[in-house]
């Protein structure tokens, strides 16, 4: 089983791939591409936000828990 890519990682490959999207709509030449290349674009920006998201998630546990043994601890004393 493969180790999931680094979240620096993924969004860089998101963003080439977002790169390699807005190239396509310059060649697209009908409307059933175009709104292909609409949705793509869609789903490619929709992951890279909620990579993002879940960084600022990971980021808020971390600070609750650290409170949480501050809390701890003063109980304790």
């Amino acid at each position: 089983m493969e180790k999931h890519k680094p979240s620096d990682e993924m969004i860089k490959e998101l963003d080439n791939l977002l790169s390699k999207i807005n190239a396509m709509e310059i060649v697209a030449s009908d409307d059933f591409q175009k709104n292909s290349i609409k949705i793509m674009r869609a789903l490619v920006e929709g992951q890279i936000h909620s990579i993002n998201e879940f960084g600022h998630l990971k980021k808020a546990i971390d600070l609750l828990t650290l409170q949480l043994f501050d809390v701890q601890n003063k109980v304790k004393s």
